[in-house]
């Protein structure tokens, strides 16, 4: 299928991009931007805003849509919650979102790694706001804890996809898993905002959509992301539709009706574009 217009991007040609770019190599500090192939990425980075992944540039899981690859895992880079809050000073940022590749062969899934971010940001910038997008840490609740103890602002762990899709997109998480994981945030009693995230065009159905939506609903995410499917490579699955911009907005209508305050859908939407404006609520 051909890409139709309303994904197709321009590239601003501005000085933000470079000194982002510049400024990331400078720090050796890693992007999902640039590792997922984010078709956001020259936007962002115009605006001086990345996204960090943190623990490595290899993931421990091979989820079919991702362009991230498995890999040979390192052990965690002791400097790298440092270098990201020099990231975030040097940017200025008010809202800085955080997430990582997978680590199961972490006794912890990375999960003190992410505290420890999120305790440094905090400390060289106190008026920025942090957000993480965590794994499922395959369903430890120490690990879950250890992460919520650092105060984030927002945590987001992303569902991705419909549970009927999970065998072939990801076959190594549990959709049941990330939706306790969600509702132990929702439950935890500190005010931590859950969110999450899908993805359109792997071959869903929409009313399997809707039944994702209610079912992050009814575990408390108060802020959903729902964004089309664009295939990073040849080796990746094929889009089996592209939805049009009108039926995101019934489907953040339709979240709405149900009661999730914050609904962001449409084509490019992905779970770290516009955070700051969402955990905001502008």
């Amino acid at each position: 299928m051909r890409i139709p217009p309303w994904l197709r991007v321009k590239l601003p040609s501005t000085k933000g991009f470079a000194c982002t770019s510049s400024l990331l190599r400078d720090l050796d500090l890693n992007t999902v931007c640039q590792s997922a192939r984010c078709p956001n990425t020259w936007e962002c980075f115009s605006r001086s805003v990345a996204t960090f992944l943190i623990l490595g540039r290899e993931c421990t899981r091979n989820c079919a849509f991702c362009n991230i690859n498995p890999g040979k895992q390192l052990p965690p880079d002791a400097d790298e919650p440092r270098r990201v809050a020099e990231g975030a000073v040097r940017l200025g940022l008010k809202h800085i979102v955080v997430t990582s590749v997978t680590r199961d062969d972490l006794p912890d899934g990375g999960a003190e790694h992410f505290a420890e971010t999120i305790r440094l940001v905090k400390a060289a910038l106190p008026g920025c706001t942090v957000e993480v997008l965590i794994p499922d840490f395959q369903g430890d609740a120490a690990a879950l804890e250890t992460v919520l103890a650092a105060g984030p602002d927002v945590l987001n762990h992303n569902v991705e996809t419909v549970p009927r899709l999970y065998a072939s997109i990801r076959p190594q998480a549990d959709y049941a898993q990330s939706l306790e994981l969600l509702r132990r945030v929702a439950a935890h009693g500190s005010g931590i905002p859950a969110k999450s995230g899908l993805m359109v065009g792997l071959g869903e159905t929409d009313e399997e959509l809707r039944e994702v939506i209610r079912d992050m609903h009814d575990v408390g995410c108060t802020m959903i992301t729902v964004g089309q499917y664009m295939r990073p490579s040849r080796n990746h699955p094929l889009v089996q539709r592209y939805m049009p911009p009108q039926d995101f907005d019934a489907l953040a209508e339709f979240g709405r009706s149900i009661g999730v305050p914050k609904m962001f859908c449409a084509p490019l939407v992905r779970s770290s574009y516009h955070a700051a404006e969402l955990a905001g609520g502008e």
